[in-house]
């Protein structure tokens, strides 16, 4: 199973659309994450209409009509895996320990909100993954998202990939 993390896309205020790449990445996904900050509801309907399946949650900038369309949190078994998703983690220092004590029933947790792309394991084994913004790179020299690959109840090939600047 393939698998295709995003967040903080913050369309259209960031950028007037996703980067070519990423989208061109869509059709090679069985499911695609967003983790939140959409900002707009066609960055949803356009996730919606070319995923395979898609799972997302709301943001801090997301407004009322993305958050009656979206959870704050959601959750997905895939693969034997139990997969999170949520925007905000609070601050990077503690972070494992917070999130692992919030989920311990997870395997993955998928997150956003700082647009820095994140990749740990929590003692116990919560693999904490934030793909970064592809739109809005903020202190990064890039805009990034994740990829990754779900076999025999692992999660493997766990890749960033880097976007050419605008």
């Amino acid at each position: 199973m393939r698998l295709l993390l995003m967040s903080d896309t913050h369309l259209p205020k960031r950028a007037k659309r996703l980067p070519e790449a990423l989208l061109d990445a869509l059709p090679d996904a069985d499911v695609v994450f967003h983790a939140g900050d959409w900002v707009d509801t066609a960055t949803l309907d356009l996730l919606a209409d070319r995923s395979r399946r898609l799972v997302g949650v709301y943001g801090n900038n997301d407004g009322p009509d993305l958050r009656a369309r979206l959870p704050e949190v959601a959750y997905a078994e895939l693969g034997g895996l139990r997969f999170g998703v949520v925007h905000e983690t609070g601050p990077a220092q503690g972070r494992e320990a917070r999130c692992a004590a919030r989920f311990p029933d997870l395997d993955v947790l998928v997150f956003g909100h700082s647009h820095i792309p994140w990749d740990t394991t929590a003692p116990g084994g919560l693999r904490l993954l934030n793909p970064g913004s592809p739109t809005d790179r903020r202190r990064q020299p890039h805009g990034t998202y994740l990829t990754a690959r779900l076999a025999g109840g692992a999660l493997t090939d766990v890749t960033l990939h880097r976007l050419p600047r605008p």
